[in-house]
This record gives C-alpha cells, structure tokens and sequence, in this order.
C-alpha cells in the first residue's frame, strides 16, 4: 500500500513513520512518497526516517520528489499536511493580528482566518489533483485550520476526505485517566467544531462518569483543561471544552499574555525549526537525536502562554508524547482492512447537528469502516454552544467564500464576523496588514 505525504518535509513526519514501524500488520504500508516544495527540508527529514528505519525488517521504503503530481499517481492515501507560507507566515499572523489588540494564533480568530485564506487555494487544487490522478485514494487532511480546509477539499472529493486532529483523543483520554478508567474502553460524547468542541459525557460500560468529575472539585484540578479553565467554570459549563477554547473564554488574559512574551508561538517554532534544519545540513549530525531533543522542547511549550494566564503550571509527561499520527494510522488501518472502529473525526455533518446544513464540515465520533468515515447520533448542543458553533461556520463559509472569489470585502466580512474580532474597522486593518505581509493574499482584489 501506498502512502503520499504532502509537506513530506514537515517536522512531524518522523512521528507517521514511527507509527508505520510498529504496525507489522498485513495490509499495511510498504511506500511511502514525500512529496515538499523544498529539497533541503525534505532531505533533512528523509535522514530522520532512515535513523528511525534502521534495524527494522520491512521498513516501508522512503522515497521524495518536489513534483506533486508525480507525488499523487498511484497513491492509496494522501495526508495532506502543508503549511501554506511556512511558519514564517504564522509568525505574521500573530504579529499582525496582535498589533490590532486581538488574537492571532494559527487557527483561531484572525490568525486562523489569514491562515486559511493563504492556505484554501493550494488545498483546493490539491484535491483536484487528487481527484484527477488518484481518484480512489482516501486523503487525511492534517492541514489547519483543519475544519475549514476539509471543508474546502470535500466540494471536490466529497466524503473521501477526513479530517483528523488530536486534541480530542488527548482530552477524552485525560478525562478518562483521571476517572480511573481505560482511554481504551471508554466512549467520548464530544461534539463541535475543529478546535472547537466539547465532552459532554464520557461513558465506561454503559455508565456516563463524567458528573463524577464534574463533582470533585479536586478531580478537575488535576488534569490540564482543569487547571486552565478551572474548577468553577467547567462546572457551570456543565461539560469540558476542548483547550482551544481557553481562547474564546479567557481572550483578554490570553491576548495580553501573547503580547508580553518575549516572542510568539510561531516565532519561537520557526526559530527552532531553522536551528533544526540547519543542523541537519552536516551530514555528521545524529539526524534522529537532533529531531528528538527538538521535538521535547516543542512539546513541553505547547500553548505555554495560556497556562501562564491560567497559572496551570508545566504540561503533564503524559501529554508530551504526540497522538495525531496514531489517529491517522488508526483511520488508515480501519479503511484499508475494515478493521471498524471508532474516532472522532472532521467530517460531513450529514444530519449530525440539525442547527448546520448536510456539507458543513463537523468534529465528531465516528463510525469507520471500508466505506469511510460515518459520523454518529448526537444530542444537541446547549445553546451557548450552538452560538458559538454557528458564528464560526459563517465565518468559515465566508473564508470559503472568498478564495473562491478573491473578494476583499468578503475578506472583510470573514473577519468581522468571528467573535473574537471586535470590530469592522480592525477587521479592515487586518486585511490590509495581511495583504501586505503575505504575497500568497494578492488575490484578494
């Protein structure tokens, strides 16, 4: 079997191909094809697969190219895992955004819109091409804003494309621990948006244990959604969110927080991401401890100025180990064999949530087999939710919208829209900080 990775020459690749290794199934992956826009990153990468590679019988074999189409031909999955204006382009997002006073982190608010108005154009001809040359390939879109993106691939390749994100199994499996249960046996009602949902009930044998924790006080203090939200608002929420939602709930304290670190998200991981690359350029450095102590320090600083506005202290160890990858594998796995399974996907909504049309991409478990992803029954959200969930669709539509059209006063409309922009003025400034900042947005007219 056959697996292309576009933005092959990504940091997180080594974490896919680990997981590659340690499925010794029949059926599994015996290609896999990098496919970049830059040959260095890509041979900095190809050097840590073939570290990771080394003493294990059948390694599928790693080969990379710069030419997508050449990438997509005979391919049986695609993850699209690109970063459309690099992370250069994230560090624009945020200081743009954080000169106007209002939050540029890459998914959401306007630093999510930016990224997704840079990123739709590439994505869609992605798709396209995929629809072209590889029409029975699955694509598993990992590119952020992830909901958005699938989105604007499935208009073209309708439901052979799934979404994934790891912040719900990190949250369902958190939940579950917490409870003394197996993360393993253990059924997450959760329900959303990407990066914007909530467990509402965890059941363990038939039995809902989530207002146990919603009743301990200490319990909710222990694990990382509590120490961020704390205690007293999960309880009134009534359901925990998705730690994306630290953005929406505690937006001046997080806003003022990225304004007085030394340096931003994206700017830290760019800076740290070059140091990486650059190392990688001598061939006697140890490619897999380079990209290994790199990563920790990714990890370990992962949303590091909402808990520092929270006062949630370091992240646990047992969050530092990544699980995206083992969401992919596991979607992979339950398609290529049937292996039917559960996972909570970004998917078609169907009639999932009556309050959004059948195309609008959710965040749900889902049912998966040889025939995809199906998206389960689901009570309807709280009202609070809903409004929430409604608001950034619109949005979502109206970034849709206009990298489809190239209209700047859709743009416009997208940004001033969100609930986080608060007003049309800022949402004109934005427009033109990002057109100016960002060569890949002069096609909005």
């Amino acid at each position: 079997m056959r697996l292309t990775i576009l933005g092959g020459g990504g940091f997180r690749v080594p974490l896919v191909y680990g997981a590659l290794l340690r499925d010794r199934a029949e059926g599994r992956v015996t290609r896999v094809v990098l496919h970049d826009l830059d040959a260095g990153r890509l041979s900095a990468v190809t050097r840590v697969l073939a570290e990771q590679a080394a003493g294990v019988p059948d390694a599928p074999e790693v080969s990379a190219t710069t030419d997508l189409d050449e990438a997509l031909r005979g391919a049986d999955f695609v993850f699209s895992a690109i970063r459309v204006g690099g992370l250069e382009g994230r560090a624009a997002d945020e200081r743009v955004a954080l000169a106007e006073g209002v939050l540029g982190q890459e998914t959401v608010g306007a630093g999510g819109i930016a990224y997704g108005l840079r990123t739709v154009p590439v994505a869609v001809d992605i798709a396209r091409r995929v629809a072209r040359l590889a029409p029975e390939a699955w694509v598993i879109n990992f590119t952020n804003p992830a909901g958005l993106v699938t989105e604007a691939m499935s208009r073209h390749l309708g439901e052979r494309v799934i979404g994934i994100c790891d912040s719900p199994v990190g949250l369902g499996r958190r939940i579950a621990r917490v409870l003394g249960a197996d993360p393993e046996e253990a059924w997450i009602d959760y329900v959303g948006l990407n990066h914007l949902g909530w467990v509402r009930g965890l059941r363990v044998a038939g039995r809902d244990e989530l207002p146990r924790l919603l009743a301990d006080p200490g319990l909710l203090g222990s694990f990382e959604e509590g120490k961020l939200f704390g205690a007293d608002w999960l309880q009134s929420l009534g359901a925990i969110p998705n730690e994306y939602l630290h953005y929406y709930y505690f937006n001046r304290e997080t806003v003022r927080a990225y304004q007085q670190a030394e340096k931003t998200r994206g700017a830290f991981l760019y800076e740290q991401q070059a140091r990486f690359y650059a190392e990688l350029r001598n061939p006697d450095a140890p490619a897999l401890k380079v990209w290994d102590d790199t990563r920790a320090e990714r990890e370990a600083t992962y949303m590091a100025e909402n808990r520092e506005s929270a006062g949630a202290g370091e992240r646990d160890e047992d969050d530092l180990s990544g699980g995206y990858e083992k969401v992919a594998l596991a979607l992979m796995r339950a398609i290529a064999r049937n292996e039917r399974t559960t996972l909570i996907l970004n998917v078609r909504n169907r009639h999932t949530l009556s309050v959004l049309d059948t195309d609008a991409v959710i965040e749900v478990p889902c049912l998966v087999d040889a025939g995809g992803a199906h998206p389960v029954t689901v009570d309807p959200l709280p009202d609070h939710a809903t409004g929430l969930v409604c608001a950034v669709k619109a949005v979502e539509r109206e970034v849709l919208a206009a990298a489809e059209s190239g209209s700047r006063a859709t743009a416009v409309k997208a940004f001033a829209l969100h609930p986080l922009v608060d007003s049309v003025n800022v949402a004109r400034r934005l427009v033109e900080g990002y057109t100016q900042v960002h060569p890949g947005l002069a096609y909005l007219g």
